[in-house]
Parts: C-alpha cells; structure tokens; sequence
C-alpha cells in the first residue's frame, strides 16, 4: 500500500503546475485554437515584476502541464503587434484599445482569435488573473486549447485572504503562487511584535515584498495585546510603542485585523464585563460576567479611534478590520448600538454562519463555531450585515470558502462541494443586499488547494459559471469520463449528509477536531494523587496551539442557547448516525469512481477516498464519545452492584469498538501525510497518536475497570 512520509503533503502544496495533464485525444473544434510548439508570449519592456512573474509561470505551465515549448520575449510596444502565433500580456495602459472597457481593481479581458490571445487587465494584478484563467480553462479541456472570442472578468469579491496551509506563516513561493493561481488577493500573519509571529521570527518586510510580487497582499492578524485603556494619560505614546511601532517598521502592510480574544483591551465596560483579559487572575471564583473580548463593549470605538490614528500616522493607507467573532451571542441591540458607533473609515467583518440554533426533535444545537453544516448565513451576520450598509461602513465575512471549518479540524478541506456552492450563493445574495465586498476565507488550518477552492474560484468571478457545470468538468478531469458521475455522485451524498453534523464546542473541540486519537477517558476517579483527569495529548514543542486547543475529557459544555448535554446528546447521536449512513453511501460511490479512474490520476483520487473514510471514523468516534458519556454518567449515579456490571461491559464492548475504529484509520493516516495534520496543532492523529489512544483505551480496559469492578465490592 502507497506510503507517504511525514509532511509530505507539502511536495503537493509545492506543486502549482501538475505535470503531464495533457489528454492528446483532445483536438481544437471549430472555434477553438490551440497553442502548439513554438508560440511566443510577448510583455513590455517596462512590464512589472509580478506580470514578468505571471508570464514566466504561464510559460512554465505550458512546458510542464501541456508538454508544449513556448518561447518568452520582452518588446518595446506591445499595442503594435503583428505577429501570429503569440500571447501578448499587457494592462489597459498597454493595450489601451482592448482595455478600454476595464473598471474593476484585478479585472482583464481575454481576446483570442484564430491565431493569437491576448490578455488585457486593469492592471499588473489583473493580467495576472488572466493567465491562470487560461491555466484553468486548459485544465478542465486537459489540453492547450482556447474557444474564440473575447471575455471580460471581473471579481466580485476583494480581499480574500487565507492563512497559510503550508505552516503557521509560512509561505514559500510555491504556496503564494498557489494561492494566487485560486483567485485569492491577501493572506494573514499571526503578529506579536515587528518580525514576530506566534511561531517565531519572519522577516514581515521580505514576506510583504515577496507576496506583492504574486499579486497578494499582507494584512497582521493581531496578536498585540492593549494592556491600557486609550482614555489612560500615556496610551498614546504605549499604543506608538505597539501598532506604531509595527506599522512604521512595515508600512507597507495592507492593514490589521482586530478580534476581541486576540487583542482584548481594559474596558470600562464593569457592567456587562469584568474590564479584565479572560486570563487575569480572580479570587477564586468563576466570573459570571464575560471579559471584554467578548462582548461588544461600549468603548470599542474609543479604542478604534486609537489604533487607526496609530497605525495611520506611519501608513496612511492601512485597513483597519474589526472583526466580531466573539460576540455574536450577544443582544442584538448591544451589537447594533456598537456598530452603529464605530469609526466609517474601518471596515467590519462578520462571521458568516456562526451563533444560528438548530432545533432537532425537540431539543436546541447552536453553530457555536466555524461550520459547513449550515450554509447561512447565520442571525447575527444578517443582523450586524444591515447596521453596516445603514452605517455605510465596509463589509467582510469570514466564509472559510477556502474549503475549511472545525467540523473536521483534521483534513485538507470538507469535500461537500455543492454544500460549499449553497454556501457561496447566500454569500452573493448578501453581496447584492448588503454590498458584502471582501472574505476571510479560513483560519490557521490554513489554504489547501482542492476542488472546493477552485469551486471557489469560479463563483467569485464574474461572470459566474453554474456550480453543476463546473462540479461536471472537474469530475470529468479528475477522474475520468467513467469515473466523474460516481464522483458526482458522492459528492451530492457527503454535501447532503454534512447537513446533519452537529457544530458543538465539545466536538469541535474535541473529537471531530482531532478525529479517531481521541481518548476515551474513564469518568471514575480512579486515583491516589487527586490528579487531573483532562490529558494533555503528546504534542510537537514546536506547534502553536499543540495540545492547547484540544479538550480531552468528553463532556457537555453547556450555554443558555442550548439543550443540556443530557437532552440534547441522544438526539445527537441519532442525527450523527443518519449523516454516516449517508457518508457511507458516497465512499461507495467514490470506490466505484477510484476503480474506474485512469491509472495516472489514481493517487489524488484514492487521496479523496482515503479522506472521506477519515471523516466517516471521525464520525464514529464521536458517536462512541457521546454514548461513553451517557453510559460513564449511568455507572457513576448507579446503585445496584448487578446493574452497575452490566454498564461495566457496554463500556467495555464500546471502548473495543473505538479501538477497532483507530486501527482502522492507521492506513489512512499512513497513505496520505495531511491526515491527521493542522498547522497550528500540527500532528495530533498520525499512527504514533493513533497507537497511543489505543494505548489509552486499553489501560481503561485492562486496569480501570477491572479497578473499578473491585470497587463495587470492596
């Protein structure tokens, strides 16, 4: 069986052109040409270096998708072409006749005729995005064959910016390029300080300039922390000493993005908050009121007010992005009332679908983080989306169209991709009804590179193309004529049955964000040293979150918008096992669809296989999670000894269970390197991870309850 090595995933990341994609089966028709051995691109003398770089990769694809030799030559005046048989890559500047219709930042025309292509942008950026529109377009035909006429695209959604999949801020050429080549404009760095990340060192300024050579620009994700309140007498001169600072070393910088959790200030705000960061030290009793990260504090703009004239005085142009993730569960009149006094030259991001309920026979879910599950967009978007446009201030979403959420912290992306199509409609409908402008397309599971980003792609521009055409083509190239309707169809079955995953904090942060090396912890506490029951997994030194973002011992965590736990965990259970029946149903059909897929595109296709049967044995384990819950919750209130045994052996029969399900997933892990992976906790379920919660298990099984069964007579 294939065998991948540790990160070896990233050789793949490093992989923008995939070699040898060419079907030779494949002959221009009537109103199409072809680009043939000896074609030339031509760029102007004084072309920038980001459409040098665009032409260099244009060429490249051409040699190594295409198995076509093009050659590559620079001209004083691009407009007064005569040759044949060229790609000629300009802006409106150089080509000012075909330009002449260009309005839109980052849009092109796309003119091919019987024997040349030219590709006309807005500018530098634009042209750029023409070109890997010529890449795609070839892609899906699988040869370098165009259809005749002219094209105009526009993007319809800018930002969109995404973390880096290859590492926390880690982003190597090929990973910009990648990046570039979906369409997207921006990525985001962890900043705790000039050239600090939450990881370490990184030349920000280098990364800046590198990027913008690709087309994209840098925005920090804050990571500084407001240590004083801007009415404070010397807070000018401490916030100089942090954003300033930051922004007069990287004046270039995009912009800066602002999230409660991430940068919490002291709010005055003593009656809805404590006025102190969720970690500050307390006398020993839990807080019934929130710290100011979360709730929408009155002084917020006063504290905008701050960082934009910090930030603004050493670069002018700087975005200042302020992002409500924390909050959505508040009043709507608080949040209103807030928005409704913010700064109008800040722009105000929404998450898309968090903070929804979801009512299932009789009990209450909440989306209480990132999820597919539901498309939304969710209450508190639509609520905080219509105080914006009132406000006349900018709109972004946090979308994770990129292709990730928490319902699978896992894998590379959720393939439910006309899931993710419902999703980018209801994102186009509040384009339309609230002038929603610009996208945070993941967080730090980061970018992959996938069918539900290049899904992504070809609805964020305009004109947009049917997802069932699209989702046709792509599964015809990828798998095959034979393969693609299996494909088709268990793709329709994973985006119906992710409709039943429910999005709760004790999954997402437990079970289904790390999959089947969750341990299985025995509620008794068997112990002689009052230890702790919560385990902290084996973790990477080097990993961002590690261990740190993972909840080991299985239990409800219980809000005011939801069931309780023991309410709401039957149920629970049985929607998980509709939506693995499903699940199930389209791994069959994704087997039919390997089996028939030409031999050369088999390994990505057995990849896809190999990552739906991980999601299927995430499932699981959180259904064995919820049931150990239940029946660890009836041992410990039981009070017959007999009755006591019997629950004894249905954990037993459970925990077995779950020991088959992690061996099963170990050749799963081993066959593809980015199972089992997350940048920010790195490695947490590969076969090491996965033989120590066996491990885990076992010791329950072999010393707990044996332990325990001595316990019922002492």
């Amino acid at each position: 069986m294939y065998k991948e090595r540790k990160y070896g995933f990233r050789q793949f990341l490093n992989t923008v052109h995939q070699t040898d994609s060419r079907n030779h089966s494949v002959k221009p028709g009537k109103n199409e040409i072809e680009v043939e051995d000896g074609w030339k691109i031509i760029i102007s003398r004084k072309a920038s270096i980001l459409l040098e770089k665009a032409a260099k990769d244009l060429q490249d694809y051409f040699f190594t998708s295409m198995n076509v030799s093009v050659l590559l030559k620079k001209t004083d005046s691009i407009s007064k072409i005569t040759e044949k048989k060229c790609i000629i890559l300009g802006t409106k500047e150089d080509l000012p006749s075909l330009g002449k219709g260009l309005s839109v930042p980052k849009s092109y025309v796309l003119e091919c005729t019987k024997d040349s292509i030219s590709i006309c942008g807005f500018d530098d950026r634009g042209t750029a995005q023409g070109c890997y529109y010529v890449e795609d377009l070839m892609n899906l035909k699988e040869a370098p064959v165009l259809e005749t006429g002219k094209f105009k695209r526009e993007p319809l959604f800018s930002p969109r910016m995404v973390h880096s999949g290859w590492g926390i801020d880690q982003f190597p050429d090929a990973h910009l390029s990648a990046i570039a080549h979906d369409g997207m404009d921006a990525i985001l760095v962890f900043a705790k300080d000039v050239d600090t990340t939450t990881v370490g060192y990184l030349d920000f300024n280098e990364l800046i300039d590198r990027a913008a050579s690709f087309g994209i620009d840098v925005y920090m994700y804050s990571y500084l922390k407001s240590l004083k309140h801007p009415s404070e007498k010397d807070a000018a001169e401490y916030y100089d000493s942090t954003y300033g600072k930051l922004f007069k070393a990287c004046p270039k910088a995009k912009g800066v993005i602002l999230v409660g959790e991430s940068c919490e200030f002291p709010s005055k705000d003593n009656v809805n908050t404590t006025g102190k960061p969720w970690n500050a030290p307390d006398e020993g009793i839990r807080p019934t009121k929130p710290s100011p990260g979360w709730w929408p504090c009155g002084d917020y703009p006063e504290w905008l007010k701050m960082i934009k004239k910090t930030v603004r005085k050493y670069s002018p142009q700087a975005e200042i992005v302020f992002w409500t993730y924390n909050w959505g569960y508040a009043p709507e009149k608080d949040r209103i009332k807030l928005i409704n006094s913010l700064p109008e030259d800040i722009t105000l991001q929404v998450t898309f679908e968090m903070f929804d309920q979801i009512k299932r026979d009789g009990i209450t879910d909440v989306c209480m983080d990132y999820t597919i599950s539901f498309p939304g967009p969710g209450k508190y978007f639509v609520s905080e989306a219509k105080a914006a446009k009132k406000k006349n201030i900018r709109l972004y979403a946090m979308s994770n169209t990129a292709g990730m959420t928490w319902d699978f912290g896992t894998v590379p992306y959720i393939p439910v991709p006309f899931q993710w199509d419902r999703r980018h409609q209801a994102l186009h409908e509040a384009r339309k009804a609230w002038n929603l402008c610009g996208l945070m397309e993941n967080h730090h599971y980061g970018y992959y590179p996938s069918v539900v980003s290049e899904l992504a792609k070809w609805n964020y521009w305009s004109p947009v193309r049917p997802a069932e055409e699209t989702m046709g083509k792509i599964a015809e190239r990828d798998f095959g004529k034979s393969g693609a309707p299996h494909a088709l169809k268990a793709w329709k079955l994973w985006s119906d049955a992710i409709n039943d995953f429910i999005p709760t904090n004790e999954d997402q942060y437990g079970p289904a964000r790390i999959g089947p090396s969750y341990p299985m912890i025995f509620h008794p506490d068997i112990t002689r040293t009052f230890s702790e029951q919560e385990i902290a997994m084996p973790s990477a030194p080097y990993a961002h979150f590690g261990h740190r973002i993972i909840k080991t011992f299985y239990r409800p965590f219980e809000n005011e918008q939801q069931s309780p736990g023991g309410m709401r965990f039957p149920v629970e259970i049985k929607t998980l096992k509709k939506m693995l029946k499903t699940w199930n149903d389209g791994i069959n059909s994704m087997e039919k669809a390997v089996e028939l897929t030409p031999e050369k595109k088999k390994l990505s296709a057995e990849k896809m296989l190999g990552m739906g049967k991980y999601i299927a044995n995430t499932v699981l384990t959180t259904i064995h999670m919820k049931q150990w819950w239940l029946l660890n919750k009836k041992l410990l209130l039981e009070t017959r000894v007999k009755n006591s045994e019997e629950l004894l052996k249905e954990i037993e029969k459970l925990a077995w269970k779950e020991i088959k399900n992690a061996e099963d997933t170990v050749p799963l892990v081993e066959a593809d390197s980015r199972l089992g992976w997350e940048p920010s906790m790195e490695y947490m379920t590969d076969k090491e991870h996965l033989e120590w919660k066996i491990r885990q298990v076992k010791r329950v099984i072999e010393y707990e309850i044996p332990v325990y069964r001595k316990i019922l007579n002492p």
